[in-house]
């Protein structure tokens, strides 16, 4: 893990996600990325008029001088921090800046449950994760420790969850994180027995490991709900961070169909991190 991005917007939940980036980056000797999106109309920027000129630098000044004081803290001392400004708030472009970099992670902070649908549903996190090639760290608060011991990836064991899966082992086995592969089994029509389920896990794993040796590491949770399921098996075992797959631009997926995906992020404590599918 060479380089995280985190983007900023000076609120107490991008300094949450700013702290997080620092305690990584020391950790795996990485560099910061700190991208600022300035919500500056087109206008503005390309107006001939030499007033109008003037209030475009005056504004790129400002908010110069207020990303430097921001990112004035002690936490960040001996590491590599690289600000970043663009002009347009437009949050695919943190993919774009990934890929420009060659990033490995994007942390970002999110507000979770407050009465309205903040993380998966029109939500600034909501475009990142849809547009982000890379995993992308989502934290609710101020992370105590970056010492992931402990990780829910929660999957329905389909062929398509291979390359989020891969990528999830491929990240946690560097840290040195026990990885618990989860399964909720769900009442009604969408019930399966042990047979089944064990039938369905020995096949993915053959297909994207080529082995079973990582058969000991899956669990079955019973639950009304995928994230009921998620949330109190992840409670129950005290895990560190919850892993799911994403369709990326597509939204969540199919596995985390309506608000699943959303309600795992909003209503769980623990910090979630997102695989592209």
């Amino acid at each position: 893990m060479k380089k995280i991005i985190v983007p900023i917007d000076f609120s107490e939940y991008s300094e949450y996600a700013l702290r997080t980036a620092a305690k990584l980056a020391k950790k795996n000797k990485s560099e910061i990325l700190a991208l600022h999106m300035l919500e500056m109309s087109e206008t503005l920027l390309t107006k001939t008029d030499s007033q109008q000129q003037q209030k475009a630098i005056f504004f790129l000044k400002l908010v110069e001088q207020r990303f430097t004081t921001f990112l004035d803290k002690p936490y960040l001392k001996g590491i590599t921090v690289i600000p970043i400004i663009k002009h347009f708030k437009v949050f695919s472009e943190v993919n774009d800046v990934a890929r420009e970099n060659d990033a490995d992670l994007i942390v970002m902070g999110s507000h979770g449950s407050s009465g309205f649908k903040e993380f998966f549903v029109g939500s600034n996190t909501e475009r990142v994760v849809r547009n982000a090639d890379i995993p992308v760290l989502v934290v609710k608060h101020d992370v105590a420790t970056i010492d992931f011991g402990t990780v829910v990836f929660a999957t329905n064991f389909d062929e398509e969850n291979v390359r989020p899966y891969r990528d999830a082992t491929k990240m946690f086995d560097v840290l040195g994180t026990k990885l618990i592969l989860l399964y909720v089994n769900l009442p009604n029509e969408h019930f399966k027995s042990s047979v089944e389920i064990e039938k369905q896990i020995a096949e993915f794993l053959l297909v994207a490991d080529g082995n079973l040796e990582r058969i000991d590491d899956v669990a079955y949770q019973a639950d009304y709900s995928v994230e009921q399921g998620v949330i109190n098996y992840s409670n129950k075992v005290g895990a560190d961070l919850i892993a799911i797959p994403t369709h990326g631009r597509k939204g969540v997926s199919h596995f985390f169909t309506g608000s699943i995906g959303e309600d795992i992020a909003n209503h769980s404590s623990l910090p979630v991190i997102t695989f592209k599918i």
